[in-house]
């Protein structure tokens, strides 16, 4: 699988479909990978069918890239360094972003730092958490420091455990992660993201927070309700897949300029 190095690390990437295409990079969520968040569900088969050129990597301390131990190591600028640092290494100009939970954060923060870079944005699983935060995230930093999930007791650290384990994750990396990366952004910074947007969010998430609430602070959104989806199933709901594509057709002019 190719490669690309940022901050001294390395970091694996697809780059699939039709070079000569308008690019769409998929920003996973945390514990997940490009395989399990986009390869697997299907994403990437779908948006090289619809005529994009499908760029995807694993975020440092996740999949096959780099996974420092570190707290300092997952600021949302640095994550965002990554993102760019692809960009430039496969020479695309402009590009949409479609990110999702942890990976729509991201998405949320390149969009500001380089709103020219990135003028088409899809946030999945996550609302109006963006601002307000998801939650105590501490217990699921313990439930991924337990010695095993049996003595995990907090509901949602033993979804996250269960989860970083089935993808085979570094937990002590993904603690260092959870430590650094959930930084928010004010009311004041979405509402200064101009570009079209697409808000997913399952009806059923209790994680992502009202995407309603989000999309009312940004001057160019839409939401999609995913319709008896929760947190994790929501990935690859066919009708947001739908939506998805419809919304990027509809938009395809914005990476033109």
């Amino acid at each position: 699988m190719p490669e690309f190095h940022n901050d001294g690390l390395r970091l694996e990437y697809i780059d699939e479909g039709d070079r000569t295409a308008p690019a769409i990079v998929l920003v996973h969520g945390f514990a997940s990978n490009m395989r399990v968040n986009w390869i697997d569900p299907g994403w990437v088969e779908t948006l090289t069918k619809a005529g994009w050129r499908v760029v995807a990597f694993d975020h440092r301390g996740h999949g096959r890239s780099d996974k420092p131990h570190d707290p300092a190591a997952y600021t949302p600028e640095a994550m965002v360094g990554d993102l760019v640092e692809l960009v430039d290494h496969l020479s695309i100009r402009r590009a949409a972003l479609f990110g999702y939970s942890m990976g729509a954060r991201v998405s949320a923060f390149a969009g500001r730092m380089h709103p020219d870079r990135f003028p088409l944005l899809v946030f999945g699983g996550l609302g109006i958490g963006l601002v307000e935060g998801v939650g105590d995230w501490d217990p699921i930093a313990d439930a991924l420091m337990a010695p095993s999930l049996e003595v995990v007791t907090h509901e949602r650290g033993r979804m996250f455990r269960a989860f970083a384990d089935r993808t085979g994750s570094d937990r002590h990396a993904l603690a260092a992660c959870i430590a650094t990366s959930r930084r928010e952004l004010t009311e004041a910074e979405v509402g200064a993201l101009h570009q079209p947007t697409l808000i997913g969010v399952g009806t059923r998430d209790d994680i992502a927070g009202s995407p309603e609430r989000l999309g009312a602070l940004m001057p160019n959104a839409e939401v999609f309700a995913i319709v008896n989806r929760d947190h994790m199933l929501a990935v690859g709901d066919r009708t947001f897949k739908a939506a998805v594509v419809d919304f990027l057709d509809r938009n395809r002019g914005e990476l033109d300029a």
